[in-house]
């Protein structure tokens, strides 16, 4: 499965505020838990502007909290940038169609609150 930058703040500095089908799910021993390099790079630069002081503690150890969740770091290739430019989807945001680029083609599951992805064709979310 692959978090979503709220969902690994969340997981890491509020899992209350994760629903409980996602907070168990990302708590399984058996899960596989990515993180996509474009999470970093979104936080970081939300932190940057203001947005999200709460992520500061976050990217203050990132590696650290990606190991305490057991999270694999899923590099942005090639492959998944001209997938995510091509996608037909009426959502601009670079970084959520990275997000759902590398879940439809890696084939994870994506975990989100955000209910964007939900006119995607191809995605499968949980939350």
């Amino acid at each position: 499965m692959l978090l979503e930058p709220h969902t690994l703040i969340w997981a890491l500095s509020e899992p209350d505020r994760l629903s409980r089908r996602a907070r168990q799910t990302i708590e399984s021993p058996r899960a596989h838990v990515v993180v996509s390099a474009a999470s970093a790079w979104e936080i970081a630069t939300k932190v940057r502007r203001g947005p999200m002081p709460q992520a500061e503690v976050v990217l203050a150890a990132y590696s650290r909290h990606l190991r305490r969740l057991r999270a694999q770091e899923a590099p942005i290739t090639t492959e998944h940038a001209l997938f995510s430019g091509g996608l037909e989807w009426d959502h601009h945001d670079p970084f959520d169609r990275m997000f759902a680029a590398q879940a439809i083609l890696e084939g994870w599951t994506l975990v989100t609150r955000d209910r964007a992805f939900s006119t995607l064709t191809g995605i499968t979310t949980l939350w």
